[in-house]
């Protein structure tokens, strides 16, 4: 019998891993989660500003306060397991989406394994996105039988990465 996967262009992937962490403010608190970002992944943050002020907050249009990477790759691979270390190899079924995406949060960077802490630099929470696809995924016009399911990426993270979905 065979398996679905015996095509090499059916067999699903980690496309892309984004990091992103928002300290609601400029400044000081910004520099430092980008450079606590930047050591943890290796890639180089960029800045994300407010897209609406919220005066209760002390948020202002325009105004950066957060920053995120996007990893690719076996950058990619490398950090997801570290990230799903920190979180106990456990995801919630409804952090999946129905095109196989998911996302999770992680309360402080030190959870993370191999993590030290510094005190000049503090610590900082973030969320991690996981974008899962089959080669072939970027094409204008791609099939809807080629997209990846729910349950597919389930299986895949369950398979591939040893995860326990809740």
């Amino acid at each position: 019998m065979s398996s679905p996967y015996d095509n090499p262009m059916r067999r699903p992937k980690i496309i892309k891993v984004v990091v992103h962490s928002c300290v609601g403010e400029s400044g000081a608190p910004l520099e430092k989660a980008m450079k606590i970002l930047e050591e943890l992944t290796g890639a180089k943050p960029c800045i994300r500003k407010a897209k609406r002020t919220i005066k209760d907050f002390g948020i202002y249009r325009g105004e950066p306060i957060s920053c995120m990477v996007t990893l690719r790759g076996s950058k990619a691979v490398e950090f997801l397991k570290k990230a799903l270390a920190a979180v106990g190899n456990r995801i919630k079924a409804s952090s999946f989406d129905k095109y196989g995406n998911f996302s999770f949060g992680i309360r402080e960077h030190l959870d993370i394994p191999g993590t030290k802490y510094n005190p000049e630099l503090g610590t900082i929470g973030m969320d991690v996105c996981v974008h899962i696809g089959r080669p072939g995924y970027n094409v204008d016009n791609i099939g809807k039988e080629h997209r990846i399911t729910k349950e597919e990426a389930i299986r895949f993270m369950k398979e591939a990465f040893g995860v326990e979905v809740i």
